[in-house]
C-alpha cells in the first residue's frame, strides 16, 4: 500500500537529487528518508530511483509515481483543508427537517443565529411531520429532525414511547395543549375548562397524530370527541373554530404565529403537553455543524 509520507519523500527526492537534499527540505534525517525510500519501492514491487554518480535519478517506474503523486498530494491538501474548515465551522452543511408550526416558530431564531454564529455553514430546510421526518432521518435525507410526540395516554399503544430509542434525543419545549372555543362560546370568558366541558361540542381535528392523541385523551377523560372537521392546516382549524363550527384542542406553539381571529384561546385541564425534541443519529450527533445547529434549537426555545 502506497502511503502519502512515502510520496512526499519520493517527491522531495526527484526535486533535490539527493537523499541529503530530501531530509533537509523536510526538516529529518537521511537514514530516514532512506527507509522510507525503500518501503515505498517495497510496495511498488519495483526500484523507483537509480544511483548516478553522486545523484539520484528516476526509473521509469518513479517518473510515473511522481507524476501521479503531484495530483495526489494536492488533492489530499485540498481534503485536509476541507475537513479542517468543517471541522472548525468555517464550512458545512446540516439539513433540517421540521414540522410546520415548529418551521414558523422556533426554526427562524435558530437559523438566524446559526447563520451570524457560523456563516460559512449552509443550513437548508424541509418541512415533514412525524413519523415521515424521523424515517427522511434514518434515510439519510437529513441530518436533524425536528419533531414532536405526545406523552403515553391509558390505553394508548406502548411501543409508541420506544420510536426514537436508537436516536440521540435532544428536548426542545414542552408545547402545552391549548383548547380554542368561538369568540361567543360559553367558556370563553371563563379562560379555562376541563376536557369534559367540551365533550358535547364538535370537534376540529389537526394532523392525523394530534388527532389520533385528541381521541385519545377525550376517551381518558370519559367521552369520544365527535370529530366534524379535521384538516393538517392548523390556520385552517383555527378559521373554523372562529367560524363558529367547533372547538379544538391546539399544541400553543401552533398559536404563536396565527392570530385567531374569531376564536378564544382558554386553558385546558387536567394539562396536556406534546413532546418538542431535535433528533439526529449518533454518529451525526459528533459532528461540530450538527452540534451547533442542535445548540441553537435549544437555545430559540428560551428566547
Amino acid at each position: 500500500m502506497i502511503e502519502a509520507r512515502h510520496l512526499r519523500v519520493l517527491r522531495a527526492v526527484a526535486r533535490t537529487g539527493s537523499f541529503s537534499g530530501a531530509a533537509r527540505e523536510l526538516g529529518c534525517t537521511q537514514p530516514a528518508i532512506s527507509q522510507q525510500m525503500k518501503a515505498l519501492e517495497q510496495s511498488a514491487g519495483t526500484p523507483l530511483l537509480v544511483r548516478a554518480g553522486r545523484e539520484m535519478r528516476l526509473t521509469q517506474a518513479g517518473e510515473a509515481l511522481v507524476r501521479h503523486a503531484v495530483g495526489i498530494l494536492a488533492g489530499l491538501t485540498a481534503a485536509e483543508e476541507e475537513v479542517a474548515a468543517i471541522a472548525g465551522l468555517r464550512a458545512g452543511r446540516v439539513r433540517l427537517v421540521s414540522f410546520p408550526s415548529g418551521s414558523s416558530t422556533l426554526v427562524p431564531t435558530a437559523l438566524a443565529k446559526m447563520r451570524a454564529a457560523h456563516p460559512g455553514t449552509r443550513v437548508s430546510l424541509v418541512e415533514a411531520e412525524p413519523p415521515r421526518s424521523i424515517e427522511m432521518l434514518r434515510n439519510g435525507d437529513c441530518e436533524i429532525a425536528l419533531a414532536f410526540r405526545f406523552p403515553e395516554v391509558r390505553g394508548a399503544d406502548p411501543a409508541a414511547g420506544a420510536e426514537w430509542d436508537d436516536l440521540v434525543v435532544r428536548p426542545i419545549l414542552a408545547d402545552r395543549l391549548i383548547g380554542l372555543v368561538p369568540d361567543g362560546h360559553r367558556l370563553a370568558r371563563a379562560g379555562r375548562a376541563r376536557f369534559t366541558d367540551l365533550a358535547d361540542e364538535p370537534w376540529i381535528a389537526g394532523c392525523p397524530r394530534c388527532r389520533r392523541h385528541l381521541v385519545e385523551v377525550c376517551e381518558s377523560a370519559g367521552f369520544t370527541p365527535r370529530i366534524d372537521f379535521a384538516t393538517d392546516d392548523y390556520p385552517a382549524v383555527i378559521g373554523l373554530v372562529g367560524a363558529g363550527l367547533g372547538v379544538a384542542a391546539l399544541p400553543e406553539l401552533t398559536l404563536a404565529s396565527v392570530r385567531p381571529k374569531g376564536a378564544t384561546a382558554i386553558r385546558m385541564d387536567p394539562a396536556v403537553h406534546r413532546e418538542i425534541v431535535a433528533l439526529t443519529l449518533p454518529d451525526l450527533a459528533q459532528v461540530p455543524a450538527v452540534e451547533a445547529m442542535l445548540d441553537q434549537l435549544v437555545d430559540a426555545a428560551g428566547r
